[in-house]
């Protein structure tokens, strides 16, 4: 693997700081960026009552952060290359840091919403570097493998984090600092970047049409993906803004094969495991960012969980990520090749997401819910550190950012468009059992009709389960393109 590894050794972090406190500090960035993802899934009920959002613009409170996110991660990316690594890092943390504090004080939902796309542009300034910065400290070999494996795992175990946090400050305080509680630690990690190296930087400019085009080409798919799930494909607002997809990101690609200084220099693609590799991140997203939203859903509506017991619930998720992608999958992805791991590992996440499309209105926790998440927490745990180390392995230094971003740019972008498409899925198979089955589900709350809210919460369970049988073809059709793309081999002893 060589991000930077072949052009720059590893060095002392200066300030007295040594390459543990350096990783410390990448670490805490990178574990803030990926938990606020979640975070905000167990404050939705409580966001909805108190500015009053409708179910329809709910999900968007999540969208924005991974549409941004993943639209400029590439951008960032670059930026990185060219400015600047710790620079962009730092910028990037300000922007995350002052972005949550608007959301934090939101009065509406247009200011909560908009606050959430500017943390996630915030979040995809600050990504790419950090694992650019990884490689500066740490020399190729062991040291690399065990500070990537803890970064890694960092990126599944912040998912499930964020659920816990968020259920314990919305139960505890109040659903606002699920956002405020970004402000100390952004603070703490601005503070402790003073230990860290500064990587060479590389040459060019910014692409700027290139940024234009893929992010309004991104934006369009999903508003028209979550456009047509919620009115019908046939609505006109909603094929008229795929058809703009289309052609924006047709253009991108134009001009990504024709620019000197390409946002996403296409020759990454070519390399037939890293582009595996970013597809299989893709289907893991868009699969994963949906199964946290529906679960949380059902939990808290259907079985009457409050948040912090919706938080608690997920601790099954967050060990079996603990255990495969921080203490197992490191291990294995020092001794076999990534598809060796990933696809046992996806099947295992698909025959747990199978599971949990079995649900019912009155399924137990211990005897269905607790040991599903640990199920296919397991499973996708092991994808993490491979597919990581697959992506970037090989890369030429100057592509060091680019490479990085790619990564997380196909995940964020996955679970953006898996929450464009899969509500509006789950929500028409609920619909097909009771008429506006959200809506009756809380009129029946609210009148105390104990009959429209059991059938409600049934409607509302088979459109769940219907969601998470495509999330378990999602993650089917990833561990094909890893058994059938990702040619990496094991590493040599």
């Amino acid at each position: 693997m060589s991000v930077e590894a072949q052009a720059l050794p590893a060095r002392k972090t200066p300030a007295g700081g040594g390459p543990g406190l350096a990783l410390a500090v990448i670490v805490t960035a990178q574990l803030m960026l990926i938990l606020d993802g979640t975070i905000m899934n167990i404050a939705l009920p409580s966001i909805q009552t108190d500015l009053h959002v409708n179910s329809a613009d709910l999900a968007w409170c999540v969208t924005a952060y991974a549409l941004g996110f993943g639209g400029l991660l590439l951008l960032g990316g670059r930026a990185g290359d060219l400015f600047g690594r710790l620079r962009v890092f730092r910028a990037g943390l300000a922007l995350f840091t002052l972005a949550s504090l608007l959301g934090g004080l939101a009065p509406n939902e247009g200011v909560l919403i908009a606050a959430r796309a500017l943390q996630g542009v915030g979040a995809a300034v600050t990504a790419p570097a950090a694992l650019a910065l990884i490689a500066a400290t740490f020399p190729e070999g062991p040291a690399r493998n065990r500070a990537m494996g803890i970064y890694g795992a960092m990126n599944g175990l912040g998912s499930t984090l964020g659920l816990l946090l968020g259920g314990l400050l919305t139960e505890y305080l109040d659903w606002r600092w699920v956002l405020l509680v970004n402000i100390p630690i952004g603070i703490v990690v601005m503070a402790g970047t003073r230990v860290l190296v500064e990587p060479a930087r590389g040459t060019g400019r910014l692409d700027v049409p290139g940024a234009l085009t893929g992010t309004l080409g991104l934006v369009s798919l999903v508003y028209g993906l979550t456009r047509g799930g919620e009115q019908g494909w046939g609505d006109g607002a909603a094929v008229a803004s795929l058809a703009a997809a289309a052609v924006l990101l047709a253009v991108f690609l134009a001009v990504q094969a024709r620019s000197s200084h390409p946002m996403m220099p296409l020759r990454l693609l070519r390399e037939r495991s890293r582009a595996g590799a970013y597809a299989t991140m893709l289907l893991i997203g868009s699969g994963m960012f949906a199964m946290y939203y529906f679960l949380t859903l059902y939990m808290q509506q259907v079985l009457g969980f409050s948040a912090m017991r919706t938080g608690l619930a997920y601790l099954p998720f967050s060990l079996g990520i603990f255990l495969s992608a921080g203490i197992v999958g490191p291990r294995l992805a020092g001794r076999f090749a990534p598809r060796a791991i990933v696809g046992p590992g996806l099947a295992v996440s698909a025959l747990g997401v199978l599971w949990f499309s079995g649900l019912t209105p009155d399924s137990g926790y211990l005897t269905h819910l607790a040991p599903a998440m640990l199920v296919t927490a397991v499973g996708l745990g092991l994808s993490f550190v491979p597919l990581t180390l697959c992506a970037v392995s090989g890369v030429d230094p100057k592509d060091a950012g680019i490479a990085s971003a790619l990564l997380n740019t196909s995940t964020q972008v996955g679970g953006a468009l898996g929450l464009a498409f899969l509500p509006g899925l789950a929500a028409g198979a609920a619909d097909s059992r009771v008429a506006d089955a959200a809506a009756a589900f809380f009129a029946a709350l609210a009148d105390g009709d104990a009959a429209l809210r059991d059938r409600a919460a049934e409607a509302l369970t088979h459109g769940y389960g219907i969601a998470y049988l495509a999330v378990a073809a999602l993650y089917a059709a990833a561990m094909v393109i890893v058994v059938s793309a990702v040619t990496t081999r094991a590493p040599r002893r």
